[in-house]
């Protein structure tokens, strides 16, 4: 998955990673090891709180987790349970005030939440909030979420979160933590992954762990049990682990585009391994859109397993003619503007023996700007390509997502205003290929239509309350 400089590689963005356990007595080491195997969904920020039973610590800055969480900070955090959050900005908002988890005192006690995902009535719910006279610090969704469980007059803490998520609409995966419990919950389309497991911690004693994907549970020993199921809350504290409904069951909608780009290819999500899904993308990608050519070359790494598909199923060579740097830091300066594609080429480099002189099929996960796609197609031209072919593992991206990715708005994205053959002459390509919607579910085992590909239909399982500040001001995605 492309990280790093947004110039670099204009990818769509997914917004956050969030972790979460309880039992363990190491609970912050542990959520920091789950963090690290989620650094993929977010390289802003990070933080993590944990809770002793009496009190709530709360660290979190800007940077890598590795770069954060040194030892002596993690000793700062004491407790058998903790959440963790990992993030990408998608505004301006780029700022310290909008690392999660947030941390707050009220008269349901110390609380920490952190979620993924985007509230689509956020921005009315606030207005709502700030008329009765609350006072928001930051400008993230999730601060939302407090407020309302503040203003709950339920008695219990699960009671005051079930009030406030009634009230939510959009995608939302959520974790809290509190002075003797923890509590997660997901919104009742389903929209991002939840994942539960266990951990074996001696004869008598199981800790409980929750990630936005199973990578993070393979790390730190964890078994997968299930999914958190759409619209369920559980919470896990002294007397055990309950599971509840809090929302009456709505129609599923399963980002696609965990399967598409987001997750590592390593993970289960939505109960299905994402390297399954992308390797069918891959050979039915070669089925719908065949090309007579010499090799076929990932754009490394989010197409890599796309490209393995479409090679066995086309019976060409499959050749890793792109190497990826991954020490490229998140910031870096062009020596100057004369350096054309300087931050491509910083970030890829070819092998050219793997591709002079041969008729190339180029595989990648999306076109969204299009302009990252111009920049390797010429790169593999210089290194003396004949033909360049582009296919693409999933439909053109003619929308905008309101659920907690970073879409450009629609102006932007070139495969709504463009035909694919001027995508094609955009982008330089001997030829374009797209994978089909059809193609996409059968790869994704999508027969009962479970997931929600409004990025690439314009259709979506919401109303969309905030539409009219969409067009003016992107909300935060936590």
């Amino acid at each position: 998955m492309h990280d790093g400089h947004d110039d670099v590689f204009d990818k769509l963005r997914e917004e956050c990673g969030v972790f979460a356990i309880y039992g363990h007595p190491e609970a912050a080491n542990v959520t920091y090891l789950g963090l690290y195997a989620l650094q993929h969904r977010g390289q802003e920020s990070a933080g993590i709180a944990s809770g002793t039973g009496r009190e709530i610590i709360c660290r979190k800055a800007m940077g890598h987790v590795a770069d954060i969480f040194k030892p002596e900070v993690l000793a700062q955090l004491p407790g058998h349970m903790a959440i963790g959050h990992t993030r990408y900005s998608t505004t301006g908002d780029s700022k310290m005030l909008n690392a999660q988890p947030f941390s707050v005192t009220c008269h349901k006690g110390p609380i920490a939440v952190a979620h993924n995902g985007n509230i689509t009535n956020a921005a009315e719910l606030r207005r709502d909030l700030e008329a009765d006279g609350s006072i928001f610090q930051a400008t993230s969704d999730t601060e939302v979420i407090l407020h309302l469980m503040a203003r709950s007059r339920e008695r219990t803490l699960a009671g005051a979160l079930r009030e406030a998520l009634l009230q939510l609409e959009g995608a939302f995966s959520l974790v809290l933590v509190a002075a003797d419990q923890l509590i997660v919950a997901r919104d009742p389309h389903g929209f991002r992954p939840l994942a539960m497991g266990q951990m074996e911690l001696s004869e008598h004693r199981i800790g409980y762990v929750f990630a936005s994907e199973t990578c993070a549970f393979d790390l730190i020993g964890a078994v997968y049990r299930s999914d958190v199921e759409p619209g369920e809350m559980v919470i896990v504290g002294p007397r055990g682990v309950t599971r509840e409904r809090y929302a009456p069951k709505r129609a599923l909608a399963h980002c696609v585009f965990e399967h598409v780009y987001f997750a590592r290819p390593d993970s289960l999500v939505f109960g299905r391994p994402v390297q399954q899904s992308r390797e069918a993308m891959g050979r039915l990608l070669a089925i719908e859109n065949p090309v007579d050519a010499d090799v076929v070359v990932p754009v490394p790494d989010s197409g890599v397993a796309a490209a393995l598909g479409y090679a066995a199923e086309s019976g060409i060579p499959f050749r890793q003619a792109l190497i990826r740097n991954h020490y490229v830091g998140r910031t870096f300066i062009e020596p100057s503007q004369a350096i054309r594609d300087f931050g491509v080429k910083l970030k890829l480099n070819p092998v050219r023996h793997l591709l002079e002189g041969k008729r190339v099929i180029l595989v990648d996960d999306s076109i969204v700007r299009g302009t990252t796609s111009r920049k390797i197609v010429r790169m593999v031209r210089q290194a003396g390509a004949k033909e360049v072919h582009m296919r693409i593992s999933c439909p053109p991206t003619v929308s905008p997502c309101f659920y907690g990715v970073d879409t450009p708005d629609k102006q932007q994205l070139i495969a709504a205003n463009s035909t694919i053959d001027e995508i094609r002459r955009f982008v330089e390509a001997d030829s374009l290929g797209y994978l089909s919607l059809g193609g996409l579910a059968d790869a994704v085992n999508d027969h009962n239509r479970d997931f929600c590909n409004a990025c690439y239909t314009g259709v979506y399982p919401t109303e969309l309350v905030q539409i009219d500040t969409l067009h003016t001001e992107k909300p935060d995605l936590g």
